[in-house]
């Protein structure tokens, strides 16, 4: 008999909302100084680097697009300028993963119970269960645009603080309003091949390397090498669309600029070389972040329902 195209038995909704929490949480207590070098880099629009430039003069202007206001001050001043919207970056980060990694689960189950016949007759057994691991991922990344005004408000705070203009994040929301949700659409656009490279990759790399028919009792190891692959796959297909995405978000809010005339002049300016602005660094420095948080998602949901499942049956057992 062949082996069911689901990745095993599901976890329990707990499981995953605690597995899908604890990794949004450490990945920002660890990367968020990363994320925020990333998000500045890919918003530059000027060449940091100059072939003519002396190296403590190119170091000078590096650390101008990297740090800012504290550009000149000392390390320690230099490193907390790398937390701005901390806050707002706590609330999305967490709810973002809890909505991605513990989300995936539920939408990929619902293949699986109903449409389970169409990724088998079209893709077969093996390749169809990874096509629905990347569908739902797809899927899911798409409905992630719910979580927009919170990541538009952590890049404004990272790249663009004076927008904020000393106000508060409820002014803000009261404010702006459905401007917060500028460049929905391209969120979508990114969201939608990344998170299917992202799901897909992982399952392809348990499926294919590792020979896995329940995913859920990967290692550690099998868990971080896909999702090594995942990240990596994820991160290159949505380059383009991601440096698009985040020029819009960090505009001002009185000072919106539509996606096509973010392209045409990203074309005119800096070639089609710029869509892939940041990318080198976000594999280096943001693909761990993803990869960390990936592995540990996948590491603890399974852990989480044991435990749970643990305690269920002792207290039936009492």
């Amino acid at each position: 008999m062949s082996p069911p195209i689901a990745s095993g038995k599901s976890e329990s909704g707990t499981a995953r909302f605690l597995g899908s929490g604890s990794s949004g949480i450490l990945e920002l207590l660890i990367f968020h100084p990363v994320d925020t070098v990333a998000k500045r880099l890919m918003s530059n629009q000027t060449k940091v680097v100059l072939p003519g430039n002396t190296f403590a003069q190119n170091k000078a202007a590096m650390n101008a697009v990297v740090f800012k206001d504290a550009a000149n001050k000392a390390f320690l001043q230099k490193y907390a300028s790398l937390f701005p919207g901390l806050g707002f970056a706590a609330g999305y980060k967490v709810a973002q993963r809890v909505y991605k990694f513990g989300g995936q689960p539920f939408v990929r189950d619902y293949l699986d119970k109903h449409h389970k016949a169409v990724f088998t007759s079209a893709f077969g057994e093996k390749t169809g269960k990874t096509m629905m691991h990347a569908t739902a991922g797809s899927l899911v990344g798409i409905g992630e645009i719910a979580l927009l005004p919170l990541d538009v408000l952590k890049i404004k705070r990272q790249t663009n603080p004076e927008a904020f203009r000393g106000r508060g994040f409820l002014t803000i929301v009261r404010d702006e309003g459905m401007g917060l949700y500028r460049g929905a659409g391209w969120t979508a656009a990114r969201n939608a091949p990344g998170s299917f490279a992202l799901f897909g990759g992982s399952a392809f790399v348990k499926e294919y390397m590792f020979s896995l028919e329940n995913y859920n009792q990967a290692t550690f190891f099998q868990n971080f090498c896909s999702s090594i692959g995942g990240a990596v796959a994820s991160i290159t297909v949505a380059a383009p669309l991601d440096v698009v995405k985040t020029r819009i978000q960090n505009r001002n809010f009185d000072n919106p600029e539509s996606g096509m005339n973010i392209i045409k002049n990203l074309i005119k300016q800096e070639g089609f070389a710029g869509f892939f602005k940041g990318l080198t660094p976000k594999i280096l420095v943001v693909g761990p972040k993803l990869i960390f948080s990936f592995t540990v998602a996948q590491q603890l949901i399974p852990v989480f329902d044991r435990m749970i499942k643990g305690e269920s049956q002792e207290t039936a057992t009492a």
